[in-house]
């Protein structure tokens, strides 16, 4: 017999902008389950407009995202990026995400 329990998850987004054009985003999810009492962070979408690039903008964003996620008591905080992303990866590994597994993927 399988049973539902809606849940409900928190989202943040953080924004980089120049004026009044926002130039860059991450968002921080917080998710819970039964094995912990403190929630885990899920970090997704994190972009920066082409022109913005190489300035560490995305860094200091995703470290934002980092800070918050300790703030919040996260016990992990999971990125995910494709295979032939190695830029995606060297950038996670310089701010201490490890290569932890495989990541699969439905599109629905």
């Amino acid at each position: 017999n399988i049973t539902q329990k809606k849940l409900s998850t928190t989202g943040i987004k953080f924004t980089a902008t120049d004026g009044d054009k926002q130039i860059a985003r991450a968002y921080l999810y917080l998710l819970h389950n039964d094995l912990h009492d403190v929630p885990f962070g899920y970090i997704e979408d994190v972009f920066v407009e082409e022109e913005y690039r190489g300035q560490k903008i995305g860094s200091e964003l995703a470290q934002a995202v980092i800070d918050e996620a300790k703030k919040l008591d996260c016990y992990k905080l999971l990125a995910q990026s494709r295979h032939a992303r190695e830029k995606v990866h060297e950038f996670y590994k310089k701010l201490g995400f490890k290569d932890y597994g495989k990541n699969f993927r439905l599109d629905l």
